[in-house]
């Protein structure tokens, strides 16, 4: 039972890389916060009824049916996060700095009545890409005098009878897994000296999923907007991790320290369709509301594990150092439905005010078609039960400061996507909402605009260093908590013709 209190509840948010696929995957890549333009990121990217802006394509193509004239805008990016961990009572923290490209888009106006603006108005057709999920992080989590090891998850699995070239062959090869013969189990130094050795975790993470849009809206008489789009999502994500620990007090004969290091590398191609209508009931109001229908994805991922030990002997110390097999496997994942529902309230020429909410059925992601046949039945059985239908509101406002000025701002609030209680257990993540407040401004003139935008996202969440053993004879790996803050700088430049 200790194995589902925590494995499943703690470990999905941070990289624990795992040759096995398993909720965490989709929960990573069901998990997504949309960034498109400048404009719409300092308005908490509530777009869903305001449309006018390529944002628009990756939360309602009904959007794109508002603009008047054609335009093409590129957007970059830079990105500060910072993780500040707290783990037995010691603080770390790790930076990691990222410049990319958030934002490439191209919309052209089709008019289809020309003075006559009755039935169809126009046919606004868009392409471009928006980035809906940024995986950039590094991390550092330490503690001193710990209850507890790596060394006991491998010990358990072994004593159960399973054993892996890439978990247990490794601590087998390097001399920190060892085999009792008269009790016929195995066991570690670290456990039999009652611990307190120094653990530090260290990881890195890299990548994003970038959408690719292909929109046809269309404009029924400056009141009904309808819009529909086909997104190819190309995904990318890496990790490397370090699990270091160490006898720097000397209190376990023989052990003086390991290193366990994973790496996971996952890549692929999805594609969805997303189908959105904007209606404005009076010229002040404007209501909305799309579907988007899961992200089909087909994908590997490519792992690797290494293992080093240092063990003193009574005749003196030796050093191991060994290496996993290579492995690569293929999978599909189905993320979940997206339904967003948006209202948005334009003050004549003075500003707006824009409201969306999101709501992602996140227990519905299912892995298929695994190497060999394998259904994943137990993994997606997990998902559902771990899993909640989750709500993200997203507000945002500008005021036209004046005829060339424009001043914004937004938040965003994403609910966790965690059950409250599953597997018979409180989960600590039920708890892990991010938070997202954003500030910018735009210059007008003419044909050409720039906007320039801050945003400020905070979110707190829980892990464990190693999986959680399920025998009682070892204890239980206690949590880390991990505050993630990210300072992004979003700058578009655009024209219309």
């Amino acid at each position: 039972m200790k194995k589902y209190i925590f494995l499943f509840s703690i470990i999905l948010l941070i990289p624990f890389a795992s040759m096995a696929q398993d909720l965490a995957d989709a929960l990573r890549y069901s998990n997504l916060s949309v960034s498109g333009t400048a404009r719409a990121g300092a308005m908490g990217n509530a777009f869903g009824a305001l449309g006018g802006d390529f944002t628009s394509a990756s939360i309602n193509p009904a959007g794109l049916g508002l603009y008047r004239s054609s335009e093409f805008t590129v957007t970059p990016i830079s990105m500060s996060t910072r993780v500040e961990s707290k783990y037995y009572g010691t603080g770390r923290e790790d930076s990691d700095y990222k410049f990319s490209l958030n934002n490439i888009s191209y919309v052209n106006t089709i008019s289809m009545a020309g003075t006559n603006e009755a039935g169809i108005v126009n046919v606004n057709l868009g392409i471009g890409y928006n980035r809906i999920k940024d995986f950039n992080s590094n991390g550092i989590i330490q503690g001193f005098d710990v209850n507890g090891s790596y060394l006991d998850y491998f010990a358990d699995r072994a004593n159960r009878g399973i054993w892996s070239d890439y978990y247990e062959e490794l601590a087998w090869k390097t001399d920190v897994l060892l085999y009792d013969e008269n009790n016929d189990e195995y066991w570690s130094d670290p456990q039999d000296a009652g611990y307190k050795q120094s653990q530090r975790k260290t990881f890195s993470k890299n990548g994003a999923i970038d959408e690719y849009s292909f929109v046809a809206s269309f404009n029924f008489n400056h009141k009904l907007y309808v819009g529909l789009s086909w997104g190819v999502n190309d995904l990318y994500y890496s990790e490397s991790s370090v699990i270091y620990e160490n006898d720097e007090k000397n209190n376990i004969p023989y052990f003086n320290n390991m290193q366990f290091n994973s790496y996971l590398t996952t890549w692929g191609i999805g594609h969805n369709f997303k189908f959105g209508a904007i209606y404005k009931p009076i010229n002040e109001v404007r209501l909305g509301v799309s579907i988007h229908t899961p992200t089909w994805y087909r994908l590997q991922d490519d792992f690797s594990t290494s293992m080093y030990s240092s063990v003193t002997f009574p005749d003196g110390s030796e050093s191991y150092d060994e290496y996993s097999p290579y492995n690569e496997y293929d999978y599909r994942l189905q993320t979940p439905l997206r339904t967003t529902f948006s209202g948005a309230f334009v003050i004549g020429g003075k500003g707006i005010l824009s409201a969306d909410y999101e709501l992602v059925s996140y227990g519905s992601a299912k892995l298929r078609d695994g190497g060999g046949g394998y259904d994943f039945y137990d993994e997606n059985t997990e998902i559902s039960e771990a899993y909640k239908t989750s709500g993200n509101l997203r507000i945002g406002g500008e005021l036209v400061a004046t005829n060339n000025l424009r001043l914004r701002g937004g938040f965003e609030y994403h609910g966790s996507a965690y059950e409250s209680n599953a597997f018979n257990a409180n989960q600590k993540n039920a708890e892990a909402n991010m938070m997202v407040y954003a500030g910018g401004v735009g210059y007008y003139a003419g044909s050409f605009f720039a906007d320039l935008t801050y945003r400020y996202s905070t979110i707190t969440e829980y892990d464990a260093l190693y999986p959680t053993p399920q025998l009682e004879a070892y204890p239980i790996p206690e949590m880390a908590s991990l505050k993630t803050i990210k300072h992004d700088v979003l700058f578009t430049l655009g024209f219309r013709f």
